[in-house]
């Protein structure tokens, strides 16, 4: 038999039936499980067979959600955690040493910069920031003691992308491990293992959710490497919630839909932007505009749901069209049904300094959109008004 595609693996990919025959698995809110001797109990924490000993190791709703997310990211194992963040802490603090050294992109989310900037140094773990469309940049920035190299692909919220294949030929030559947070493209627009990458990090609360309801966060990839971030995080108890996980596994069977609908809906939403007076200039992978459209193609099946735009006037400008939408939510998040507007220089980069965010392509005039489900022609009016004003 043929393998089964994405959508039918994310809809039927699921635990075994209990003997009450559920279609839809069942949540199982506990924190602990019983065994049925000493031996067994022995045996379990000795990890000589497999089985639930505690919701903070193992519970089967995270189970079925890692298990799902591996298959889909073409992975070997996976963690769940409570939040994306705990996810690409994990996946850093797991596996980095005092004295060792990180490449990362120098467009990351605001807290992943945090942590690599503020955190990481306080165990003597350095990090050089370099831009991810520049391969002599990664090349360069290489040392001795250098442990992994770190992107978001596509960038948050430039839309710049990282040539995954090339970070996957340098990662295996130099012997580095290559983390990518995938959390814009989701399994479904793109699989980072494909090109060599060795994790691959996502904040499910985004687009695997997809509804605004839950957090949570998952680190899939090499089995070796993740026996470290396990350990790492059975000790420090970032665990997802069973009810989490539930709704998270959940959701993946709607994700491919979803998605194509966000891209579908965004990629209108770039072409009205990319003529649109009050706008300076406007970002979106799978515009031809964009200056690395062929390499979105070639490592992305589609555009994704973000599409960010530089207002004419900035600051001010950006503020009176994020203040005179109507419909669309003014909140940080993304990845929602709802389609969402944020200013990055003042909420989700504003601990960067300018020359920073200057470096990460944020100006006082840039807008993100996370482009919802609504009908197009609704989102696409509500924009229009609130960059009518002023």
């Amino acid at each position: 038999m043929n393998e089964k595609k994405f959508e039918t693996r994310a809809i039927r990919q699921q635990n075994e039936r209990t003997r009450n025959r559920e279609h839809s698995v069942p949540l199982y809110l506990t924190s602990s499980f019983v065994f049925d001797s000493a031996e067994q109990a022995e045996a379990l924490f000795d990890g000589q067979v497999e089985g639930n000993i505690y919701s903070r190791f193992s519970n089967p709703n995270t189970d079925e959600f890692v298990t799902k997310m591996t298959d889909l990211e073409h992975c070997e194992e996976g963690v769940a955690f409570a939040t994306g963040m705990a996810a690409v802490f994990a996946s850093l603090a797991g596996l980095v040493n005092s004295g060792d050294h990180v490449v990362a992109s120098n467009s990351l989310f605001g807290s992943s910069l945090q942590i690599m900037t503020k955190i990481l140094p306080r165990w003597n773990i350095s990090t050089t920031f370099v831009a991810p469309d520049d391969p002599d940049q990664w090349q360069g920035a290489i040392r001795p003691e250098t442990r992994m190299l770190f992107v978001e692909t596509p960038s948050n919220p430039g839309l710049r992308l990282a040539d995954l294949e090339f970070l996957g030929t340098l990662a295996r030559e130099r012997n580095l491990i290559l983390n990518v947070d995938n959390c814009f493209a989701t399994p479904y627009l793109q699989n980072p293992a494909d090109f060599g990458a060795h994790l691959v990090s996502h904040s499910a609360t985004k687009f695997i959710d997809g509804q605004g309801r839950v957090l949570g966060g998952v680190v899939v990839g090499q089995a070796e490497l993740l026996q470290d971030i396990r350990f790492f995080a059975r000790q420090t108890g970032p665990a997802l919630s069973p009810f989490n996980a539930w709704v998270l596994s959940k959701s993946l069977e709607t994700l491919a839909v979803r998605m194509d609908r966000h891209c579908d809906n965004a990629e209108k939403l770039a072409h009205f932007l990319s003529s649109h007076p009050k706008v300076k200039s406007m970002a979106y992978p799978f515009s031809a505009s964009h200056p690395q459209f062929e390499l979105a193609r070639k490592q992305m099946k589609r555009g994704g749901a973000l599409v960010t735009f530089e207002v004419k006037g900035g600051a001010e400008q950006a503020r009176q069209v994020v203040n005179q939408v109507q419909m669309i939510s003014r909140s940080s998040n993304l990845g929602d049904s709802r389609s969402i507007i944020t200013h990055p220089a003042t909420t989700t980069h504003a601990k960067q300094t300018p020359l920073e965010r200057e470096q990460a392509g944020i100006s006082d005039g840039t807008l993100r959109v996370s482009v919802g489900l609504e009908e197009i022609n609704d989102i696409i009016d509500d924009l229009d008004q609130a960059l009518g004003w002023g």
